[in-house]
C-alpha cells in the first residue's frame, strides 16, 4: 500500500501484478514508452501524452508533465505510513537552523524576509563570491527567525547568515 499526494489530494494505491487500485478502484490504462523518459498513456478511452520529468528518491517526490502540465507526485510506502502513524515520521528532521555562509563573499539578493515559510530547496539568498553569483538554497523546512545579514555585507566562512 502506498499513499500518493497529487496537489494537496491523498490517494491510497495498491499495487499487484496484475493491477493497480487507486481508491479502491481498480484501473485499466495501457502505456506505452515511446521515448526517453516519455509515455503514451490511454485511459477510459482518452490519450495522454507523458513525460518523466524528475525522480527524487530521497525526499519520495516525481515531476511529471501530463500533456505538457507539470505534477508533483510525493510517495509515501507502508515503513513512511507506519512511522507516521507512530507518531516517529521525519518531519523532524527535515527542520533547519540556521544557514551558514559556505565561503567568504558578499551579499547580492536576500530572497527572504523574516517570518517568511521555507520549504527544502526554496532559494534563500544569493552570495558573490569569486565573481560568481551562488544561490543558497535552504537544507530544510521552517520560518525566517531573524536575517543576519543585510544586501551588499561582506561575510566570512561559516558566517550565520539566517537562523530558523
Amino acid at each position: 500500500m502506498y499513499s500518493v499526494s497529487i496537489n494537496n489530494s491523498v490517494f491510497e494505491v495498491e499495487k499487484s501484478a496484475a493491477s493497480i487500485k487507486v481508491n479502491d478502484t481498480i484501473l485499466n490504462w495501457d502505456i506505452t514508452k515511446t521515448g526517453e523518459n516519455h509515455y503514451s498513456v490511454i485511459f477510459e478511452n482518452n490519450s495522454f501524452n507523458l513525460e518523466l520529468v524528475s525522480i527524487d528518491k530521497d525526499s519520495k517526490t516525481v515531476i511529471l508533465k501530463l500533456n505538457n502540465k507539470s505534477c508533483e507526485i510525493k510517495l509515501k510506502d507502508k515503513f513512511d505510513l507506519l512511522l507516521e502513524k507512530l507518531g516517529m515520521n521525519m518531519m523532524a528532521s527535515n527542520a533547519v537552523k540556521d544557514i551558514k555562509a559556505p565561503m567568504p563573499g558578499l551579499i547580492f539578493d536576500i530572497k527572504v524576509k523574516e517570518g517568511d515559510e521555507v520549504k527544502k530547496g526554496d532559494p534563500v539568498l544569493i552570495l558573490e563570491a569569486m565573481k560568481m553569483e551562488n544561490i543558497l538554497k535552504s537544507p530544510g523546512d521552517g520560518i525566517v527567525q531573524t536575517i543576519k545579514i543585510k544586501k551588499g555585507q561582506s561575510v566570512e566562512k561559516n558566517q550565520v547568515l539566517i537562523q530558523f
